[in-house]
């Protein structure tokens, strides 16, 4: 599909919505995987100026009425695979004009076939300003209800303009979209910004290892962002070994932090990769690795971007300085407007023109930031802080272990202790002992968890990261369960 092509279905679609009723500042709901239909209405939004309200069908019904009615939008787009949530969340849905089906429905609902009816002309602007917003995206959602951040257009080209000028991006690049489009990074670390400069995106509905694995064969893609979980699939796939990476210029991880053992892989096949650091609340991209830093620093996420301030600081705000651990905080327009509907929350984390991430982070002499974890997730066992990524980041070192989980609990002496959720590779003689003895070779006693516990999988949040809180959720469920 050319950009001409393109640009008419947004115009049919802006008009079908301007028909219904949709106005500058409306909120539209959108609960669909992705498809084409999802990308029109990103880019008819910046035309219509009505606000892109994102949905993750990975939440429950109880969850997404909160949601919704908290957005008040006035039209609702689903598709066929949530039928029935969306039936059940109807009765909630005091705000919403119109229910609207991507795919033919036998209710009463609306088709959006209709659009093709209407005129693929520009519709007349709505002169959308920087500070107008584009889109709700929401938070992980791994320590209470999501927070939806408020991106503006501004936040939106502002993001995409760094992230074209540190990576380099240009017309002849082109990059799968795998990333559910209700994600930050669906829509903004390369659909964005490849429009911007004329390159060309690949649509998927959702990650598929042996889609990707073709794609790289045909020599389709020059670009690839992916969350840890993903690059682990594709390395265990037995398509790995004879897959052709010749044409990748970047591939970069984000979400989480990428253990070591994934990036040497794709070192080993010549591949340039280097690990990310975006959220949701700064348009999903912070930082760049320079090109021959990579190896030297496999866990740094570098420099911050073009037109992008960061900052390590101490409890007082104070600059903590060069190889000290503090708050990560990071400034510029591309930081959300703020949280929607949430004036207190966002007071908490946009103070004085900065974002406080929440993240821990340590910057060396050379200007280059690595990512210690989440402020939330360190724990203090016997006055020594303990950062789960460094010990995640150990225990996949070991070959049996395919996965893993580190969070804190509680402990009536030490304060707190680790607890260790474990997934083996598949047929592997894992011995708990033997693993023990590994990590204690290579960790500080302190650090070493007390509780490790094999499972089969580690449940996920929406863009693949573990869920500490399920699991720790299911843990406390199960001491009360042997108690009873």
């Amino acid at each position: 599909m050319t950009f001409g092509e393109w640009d008419a279905r947004v115009n049919c679609t802006a008009a079908y919505l301007a028909d219904l009723g949709v106005s500058k500042g409306d909120r539209v709901s959108v609960y669909s995987k992705n498809r084409p239909e999802y990308l029109d209405l990103f880019w008819a939004a910046n035309k219509l100026g009505f606000v892109l309200h994102n949905l993750n069908w990975r939440l429950t019904v109880p969850e997404l009425a909160q949601i919704v009615s908290d957005a008040e939008p006035v039209v609702f787009l689903y598709g066929d695979e949530w039928t029935d949530q969306t039936s059940r969340l109807r009765p909630s849905l005091d705000s919403v004009r119109h229910f609207v089906a991507f795919d033919e429905q036998d209710s009463k609902d609306r088709c959006f076939e209709e659009r093709d009816a209407y005129p693929s002309t520009p519709i007349p602007s709505s002169s959308m300003d920087p500070d107008d917003l584009w889109g709700i995206y929401y938070t992980g959602g791994t320590t209470g209800l999501p927070k939806g951040a408020a991106l503006t257009c501004g936040n939106i080209v502002w993001g995409s303009l760094s992230t074209i000028v540190s990576w380099g991006l240009a017309d002849a690049h082109t990059a799968p979209l795998q990333l559910p489009l209700f994600h930050v990074g669906g829509p903004n670390i390369f659909m964005a910004p490849l429009v911007l400069v004329g390159g060309t995106t690949i649509l998927c509905e959702e990650f598929d290892v042996d889609e990707t694995f073709d794609l790289l064969e045909r020599g389709d893609i020059t670009h690839y962002v992916a969350v840890p979980t993903m690059y682990q699939m594709l390395q265990s796939h037995p398509r790995w070994d004879e897959a052709d990476f010749s044409k990748l210029d970047l591939v970069i991880s984000g979400g989480a932090p990428c253990p070591l053992p994934v990036m040497e892989k794709f070192w080993d096949r010549g591949v340039e990769f280097r690990m990310g650091y975006g959220l949701t609340e700064a348009t999903g991209n912070n930082f760049w690795l320079p090109k021959g830093l990579w190896r030297e620093n496999p866990s740094s996420v570098g420099v911050p971007l073009a037109f992008v301030d960061a900052k390590v600081v101490d409890e007082c705000g104070s600059d903590v300085g060069d190889g000290a651990v503090g708050e990560l905080l990071i400034r510029g327009p591309h930081v959300m407007k703020g949280y929607w509907g949430q004036l207190e929350a966002s007071a908490k984390v946009l103070r004085d023109g900065w974002l406080h991430t929440g993240d821990l982070a340590v910057r060396d002499a050379s200007g280059l930031f690595t990512i210690k974890g989440r402020s939330k997730e360190m724990f203090i066992s016997g006055g020594e802080n303990v950062y789960p990524a460094e010990v995640e980041a150990v225990m996949l070192a070991h070959d049996q272990v395919a996965e893993v989980a580190v969070a804190g609990i509680p402990h009536p002496q030490w304060g707190e202790v680790g607890a260790a959720w474990v997934v083996v590779e598949p047929g592997a003689p894992f011995s708990e002992s033997d693993f023990r003895d590994f990590l204690a070779q290579r960790l500080a006693r302190y650090k070493l968890p007390r509780e490790i516990t094999v499972i089969e999988a580690l449940p996920r949040t929406a863009i693949g990261k573990a869920d500490k809180k399920r699991l720790l959720e299911s843990r406390s469920e199960g001491q009360a369960n042997h108690r009873a």
